[in-house]
Parts: C-alpha cells; structure tokens; sequence
C-alpha cells in the first residue's frame, strides 16, 4: 500500500515535536525548550479513521540564518516538504505571528502542496488574540490545538486526511507479490534487479548511492506478476549526507512498508555488516516475509564447507531472523538467480498462509503434553484455544487464563512447534495474549 506522507514543519520552537509525538501516541521526537533541538527528520507510522499514513517531524527552519546546523535543518525540511502529500504549518498562538512565519508560508506556498495552519498552544476553548493575524499567510482558517493536552487533536487529524489526494492509498492489483530489494549501498541491489528481470531497467553504477529513490518494476514471470522496488542503501548515520540521500532512508522504510516480500542483500566479501542488521531489523519489525540473499558469492574463494560456515555465522548474526531462508547468489553470473522468483513466491505463499482452527489446537494440545505450560507461585499457565487472526504477517491469538505467565521462551517453544507443523518459512510470526475470563 503507498502510504500519504505527512509532514510538519515550522519555525524554531513551535510545538512540532510535541505534536508529532500527541500523534503518534509515545513519545519518539526529543522535546526541550529550545531552537534547534530536532536536527534530524523523525517519522513513524500513524492512522486516524481507517486512514495510514508516515508521519514525518523536521527541525525548526531558519531561513535566513546561514550557519551550519539551520542550514541544514532547513535542507531536510525542504526535502520533506518536497514528498509531503500533506503539510502541517505548526505557528505558535502565545507568540504571535512572526516574520519568519511569513517567510515558511512563503516556502510552502512554492511547493503547491495542501497545507493545513496549525495554532498550537491554545490550552483553553478561547480564541487566541492572535488568532485573526494568521490569515495573513493564506492558508484559510487556523486550527486552534494544544499539542501538549491533546486539545482539538481529532479535529486536526480529520481535516488532515480530508487532503489526502484520491488514490495515494490505492494498493496495487491482489495477486500482485510486491517485493522490495534492501540493504547497504554497493551490495547488488540493483544488478540482482537487472538479472532477474534480463535487462537494463534501472541504472547499475558503483557509485554509492545512485538509486536515490525507490523504484517500482512491473513485470510477469509465467502467471505470476510481481513489483520490484529497488530501494537507496542505507549508510551508517555519520555517514549520511545532508540532503537528498538522507531521505533516502525513509525511503527505503516506506519501500519495505509497503511490500509483501523483502530480499536483503548481504555483500559476500563483507559478511553482515551493522548496517545489514539495521535493513534487516526493519523489514522484521514490520512484520514482512525476507529473504536473506549473500550477493557477490563468485567472489568468495571456495573451500569445503564454505557455504555451511558462512550460513552459520549469518545466522548467528542475524538470529532474529532464524525463520528467513539463506541464498547464496551472483547478480553478475547469474549464479542461482533462476530459483530466485519461485523463493519470492514460495515465501510470499507462506507470508499469507492460513491453517484451520481445529487442526491448530491439536498441534498446541501436544505442545503442551510434550512440554507442560509454565507454572509461578503455584499458579500455572493454561491455554485455552488458539486461533489464527491474521496474515501478513500471520498472527496467533491465544486464549490464556494469565498473560503473566506466558514467558517468552513457552511463547517461542510454540512458535517453532507451528513451524514444525505447518511450515511459515520466510515469515515472522505474531502472538497475541488474550486473558479468558472464567464463567463464574
């Protein structure tokens, strides 16, 4: 699903921060009361009445000051600005309208972009005295909140997806298999693309950094039709440059957000690297299939046992994807890469996969008889029933008379007697603990 972006900008010290953590529900953005605290974009995830979109915080902008750090601030905040569907202008109702207010509306005015005029810090139901000065910017009617006490919130949200342009949430057809190519900068990604497709659709450079954004590619493999996303690396963070590559970033999070399969590609010669955690880290929290693809494997010298070892320590690596299958390939021979699309689709079947109910407590049944619920105090855990409740990722709702006493190993011995049973190769697996209330 192609997500809305939305983004919040605004002079030093408005309130942004404290409005983009009201919305996200924690507190992710650090907030002080001082210019220049955000330097760098924050974003996360957020919904408001069936709509999702990325939320996206930027540093105050300086416009005129010339100094490095404002500078730059105002760098990133243009690039936001530039992939917004959606800009909240944040102003501040207890300072008033300022020059550097105008000289940001005059930046978003450029940018033909729907804005909507946040008044922030209006604790009470009363009409800023400020209030009439903001229509001076252009951008209609100021919507008074208090990011700090969650006032006017719901208001602001509606009016927010209100501006959604028509069809940023479309997805594409339902037996399409999107499939996001992900890793550090110079490890393949775009000649695994060019070879599994059998031509020259994307730029391959070995220049860091040439696939600036992410890139879709249709094509059709026999009755199957998939989406391509070639994606930015992602550098270690002192690296980044100001600028158009440190967006880069949120791209490649919204590239693995929006796919069904990802195909993390680990340089041979380099091994798992912290940056191949990070892209690894990511499209597991976001609950997608992966696919673990060592690139560059002609370039490793070979000795017995070569493979085994080197599957050995990825795995240690990368444990938190024990589940992802290993595939040892060459962008440039070729090696392996014909049973690339049957993985993706295998993977993508498994991603997706349902199991019957009845069949499912059986298998739990005998888990338990093998390996007895944990007990504390006395009290022992009891599992009632288990029922699959979602997919993509697949997701297990169990039915417990105590979520005290599910440990997180007994969660995980059940987890690996699911994949005993019925497979889910490819794919995380979610637990949900429910509490079933006794009867009397």
């Amino acid at each position: 699903m192609s997500r809305a972006l939305v983004a919040i900008v605004g002079r030093p010290n408005v309130g942004k921060s404290t409005l983009f953590n009201k919305i996200a529900g924690r507190k992710l953005a650090i907030v002080e009361d001082s210019p220049g605290v955000t330097r760098d974009r924050n974003y996360t995830r957020a919904e408001w009445l069936n709509h999702h979109f990325t939320l996206i915080d930027t540093g105050g902008i300086e416009p005129d000051s010339e100094e490095l750090i404002p500078s730059l601030i105002k760098k990133q905040a243009q690039i936001a600005i530039e992939m917004a569907h959606v800009i909240l202008f944040v102003v501040d109702a207890k300072a008033g309208l300022t020059s550097t207010d105008r000289e940001v509306a005059q930046l978003l005015r450029r940018s033909k972009k729907p804005v909507v005029l946040v008044l922030n810090k209006v604790d009470n139901d009363k009409v800023s005295e400020h209030y009439y000065d903001f229509y001076e910017l252009g951008f209609g009617d100021p919507m008074e909140i208090s990011a700090s006490i969650g006032l006017g919130i719901g208001d602001l949200l509606d009016e927010v997806v209100a501006n959604f342009p028509e069809g940023v949430e479309t997805d594409y057809e339902d037996d399409v298999i999107r499939v996001a190519i992900a890793g550090k900068p110079n490890a393949g990604k775009s000649s695994i693309l060019n070879s599994i497709l059998g031509e020259e659709r994307v730029i391959v450079s070995p220049i860091a950094g040439t696939t600036r954004d992410s890139i879709d590619t249709y094509f059709e493999h026999g009755d199957d039709k998939f989406i391509l996303i070639d994606t930015a690396g992602i550098r270690k963070k002192k690296k980044v440059e100001a600028g158009v590559e440190k967006y880069s970033v949120l791209r490649t999070v919204a590239a693995i957000d929006r796919s069904d399969v990802v195909l993390i590609v680990i340089d041979a010669t380099e091994g798992v690297t912290e940056q191949d955690t990070k892209v690894a880290g990511i499209a597991h929290e976001e609950g997608r299939a992966c696919i673990i693809v060592i690139n560059k494997w002609d370039l490793v010298e070979k000795e017995t046992n070569t493979m085994r070892d080197y599957t050995r320590e990825v795995r240690d690596q990368l444990a938190f994807l024990s589940y992802a299958p290993v595939m040892f390939v060459s962008a440039l021979t070729k090696q392996r890469l014909d049973k690339m699309i049957e993985k993706i689709k295998f993977v993508s079947n498994q991603h997706a996969m349902r199991v019957q109910t009845g069949v499912l407590n059986e298998v739990i049944a005998e888990a338990m008889m093998l390996n007895q619920p944990p007990s504390d105090k006395g009290k022992r855990l009891k599992i009632y029933y288990v029922s699959q409740t979602n997919i993509k990722p697949p997701g297990f709702t169990v039915f417990i008379n105590d979520k005290e006493l599910m440990h997180f190993s007994y969660q995980r011995y059940l987890e690996n007697k699911i994949r005993e049973n019925f497979g889910f190769e490819g794919t995380p697996i979610r637990f949900y603990c429910r509490e079933k209330q006794s009867r009397y």
